[in-house]
């Protein structure tokens, strides 16, 4: 109700970047002041609870819901994430040098449609900024996942050596990894999800995990790839085909979609990657046949449109072992994650199933 009714009012007559920038500078400084982070705790905290707790990728989740990448390009918040009730968090997309993004305005809100439009264009610090950042999260409460991405001057026959500088940057300090290759507003990103190109960016990839895994000791940390949802059946499958064969450890399913289906709000007409509710059907479709086509062996984690439990767990059950969200933050606020995890237990207890574990792909076998 806070949100609700005092911050979102405020935020939304403000330029929609400038509130993003004040909400994460905000969460920063916030982290700082003693007595806050455990009042944010107190106020939005997610409870434990055993039933929602999942353990993948070598990695521990007290419950499944996680902030998708874009929120926080810069690592700035990251200690506040899980005082405000996230299970993980998804930083970036970084890249390995600092670009200032596409022209302003880039970003767009449609209220009626429950949605937001962006072209950021990656704008973000780098890659030595966020390590520098990262290096000094030593008391990390919740796994923090690391989107990575190239820079936009970088010409696609190159785009797998950004990718290997991000990774020797920021290996040390991710818990997992995500290669976008999905963004809409990085001319000719979305050509490596598929064919050759896709070959060489993973074994690039994975070749370096491999490297730093050695150099820092321990098991290799997990990657996932980012994949969008305007491909045709067909560019889906040969796209998780690739995937699969990579070796890389999961899928993120969704990025933002280009379609403009359905939507009501005049920035409709705004170029960039729409994501919100009019994202929702179409992603849970992308992980059901992601999961259907992988046999259920690639951990998928659901991304796009979750504004409810019943969102969030259609996708669980469609085969997505974690979920994000980030577009029904801006529009519901923090409380929404108590909301998600408390909607989440009804349906496993309804359903019968005593671990989030249970329920994963569950329409598959129904």
């Amino acid at each position: 109700m806070l949100y609700s009714k005092l911050a979102k009012p405020y935020f939304f007559r403000m330029d929609p970047e400038k509130a993003h920038h004040m909400v994460i500078d905000g969460l920063h400084t916030a982290s700082r002041v003693p007595g806050i982070p455990a009042l944010m705790r107190g106020m939005y905290g997610v409870p434990e609870a055993k039933e929602l707790e999942v353990d993948l990728f070598g990695l521990h989740f007290a419950h499944p819901i996680g902030l998708a990448a874009g929120l926080d390009k810069n690592a700035k918040a990251v200690d506040m994430f899980a005082n405000i009730g996230f299970g993980f968090a998804e930083v970036g997309t970084v890249t390995p040098k600092g670009q200032i993004g596409n022209d302003l305005p880039r970003l767009f809100r449609l209220p009626s449609d429950e949605a937001l439009i962006n072209r950021m264009g990656f704008n973000n610090e780098g890659a030595a900024a966020m390590a520098a950042r990262l290096a000094q999260d030593t008391n990390r409460r919740i796994p923090i996942a690391v989107n990575i991405g190239k820079n936009k001057t970088t010409p696609n026959e190159l785009a797998h050596e950004d990718y290997r500088a991000c990774l020797q940057a920021l290996y040390t300090y991710g818990d997992f990894f995500v290669v976008n290759i999905s963004s809409p507003n990085t001319p000719d990103l979305r050509a490596l999800q598929h064919g050759d190109e896709l070959r060489l960016l993973l074994s690039t990839v994975m070749e370096e995990m491999a490297v730093q895994a050695k150099k820092n000791g321990g098991t290799r940390k997990a990657v996932l790839v980012k994949i969008a949802p305007d491909m045709t059946d067909e560019q889906l499958g040969y796209t998780v085909d690739t995937i699969k064969a990579s070796g890389v450890n999961g899928i993120i399913a969704t990025n933002t979609t280009i379609s403009r289906d359905g939507l009501q709000h005049l920035n409709a007409k705004e170029t960039g990657g729409l994501s919100g509710k009019p994202l929702k059907d179409r992603s849970t479709e992308v992980i059901r046949e992601v999961y259907r086509q992988t046999g259920g062996k690639l951990p998928i984690i659901g991304s796009g449109g979750i504004f409810t439990a019943a969102d969030a767990y259609d996708k669980i059950r469609a085969g997505a072992s974690l979920v994000e969200i980030y577009t029904a933050l801006i529009y519901r606020g923090p409380e929404l994650l108590r909301e998600l995890a408390d909607g989440l237990k009804d349906a496993l207890r309804r359903d019968g199933f005593k671990s989030i574990h249970e329920a994963v792909g569950a329409d598959h076998r129904s």
